[in-house]
């Protein structure tokens, strides 16, 4: 099968640090795996992560870990889906990524593909939406109904992958008031385009703008540069709030700030039910089913900014690129393998 593949962790710019590669299908699936036919798929932060931390010492690795595709078999003990449903997920990093023709994945972690939407639309969601909905709904505890509560959720890097959906997820389901950042008028307009009732700028004064705002804020998920919001996000969050993060600080949070509040911390990691095999894996099924039924119903929309075309090695490097540089708003998506 056709795949992109990398062997040694190197600078994006280097033109072997993503590779085309012609490897093995992979092998019938069993248990609970389906083997899934990629028809698209996303690039997220965590894809250059891994391969600049990663390195696999020669021997070829694939990543990505957004897809959608349609289902070629199925394992024994599969019951969700049978051959020829079509599915979006966002895979297991312990396992193979998704950057090749045909892909293992355990059903408990995958949903229907949104009728409504095609590949390409559907392969941007799954990774974000399952990190935006755990986040709020399994870490933060938000109450999921439209009840007003004169409280807000304040949702730092509104424009990245996972605010794009976690904007929608706040307004959709919950009564908060969804205060998020953005930095540039792209995507201040884009956050606003998405359902935030205020956007604010966080290379400004965040406390006095949100301040300003008026609103208690009960709620915050930082998805990006937490070292540089963390002496504000404390002064914000109300008393017995909750915070919850998914960067990797290069230092650790002064957590003794959170003790006046009695203000908690969370952490999301989406990969954790997959990793460790959870006996509740099977939630990130239910979620993207959700999800998938919200998309057609138009109560939730992609979140695909960027179509990079085929899935190769040189389109993958320049998303890789895109997303070092901290300047993307939305998803990046790659759809088929050319020739």
């Amino acid at each position: 099968m056709k795949a992109v593949a990398y062997t040694r962790s190197l600078p994006v710019t280097e033109a072997e640090a993503l590779q085309d590669v012609t490897l093995p299908d992979p092998p019938a699936p069993t248990g609970h795996d389906l083997l899934v036919e990629v028809k698209a798929v996303s690039v997220n932060p965590v894809d250059a992560k891994v391969r600049k931390r990663a390195d696999p010492g020669g021997t070829p690795k694939v990543l990505g870990y957004d897809a959608a595709g349609i289902v070629r078999a199925v394992g024994p003990e599969v019951t969700l889906f049978r051959p020829g449903d079509a599915v979006f997920y966002a895979g297991d990093i312990s396992r193979p990524g998704t950057n090749a023709e045909l892909h293992l994945v355990d059903e408990r972690i995958v949903g229907p593909k949104p009728a409504k939407l095609s590949f390409a639309e559907a392969a941007a969601v799954p990774l974000t939406a399952i990190t935006a909905w755990e986040a709020l709904f399994d870490r933060l505890r938000i109450p999921r109904d439209a009840a007003q509560h004169g409280e807000a959720v304040l949702i730092i890097g509104g424009g990245g992958g996972v605010g794009s959906i976690a904007v929608q997820l706040a307004r959709q389901l919950t009564g908060l008031r969804v205060i998020a950042t953005a930095s540039r008028k792209e995507t201040t307009d884009w956050v606003k385009t998405l359902g935030a009732h205020e956007v604010v700028d966080h290379r400004g004064d965040l406390t006095a703008q949100v301040k300003a705002i008026g609103v208690p804020v009960k709620y915050v998920f930082i998805t990006t540069h937490t070292e540089a919001h963390w002496a504000a996000v404390c002064d914000l969050i109300a008393p017995q709030g909750a915070i919850c993060l998914i960067d990797d600080p290069g230092t650790s949070p002064d957590l003794r700030m959170l003790k006046p509040k009695a203000a908690s911390l969370h952490w999301e990691l989406m990969f954790t039910r997959p990793l460790h095999k959870t006996p509740d894996m099977i939630e990130q099924h239910r979620l993207l089913t959700e999800v998938s039924a919200m998309l057609d119903a138009g109560t939730l929309r992609t979140t695909l900014a960027s179509h990079f075309g085929a899935i190769n090695a040189a389109n993958l490097r320049r998303a890789h690129a895109q997303i070092e540089s901290q300047t993307s708003r939305g998803k990046i998506v790659l759809e088929g393998f050319a020739g």
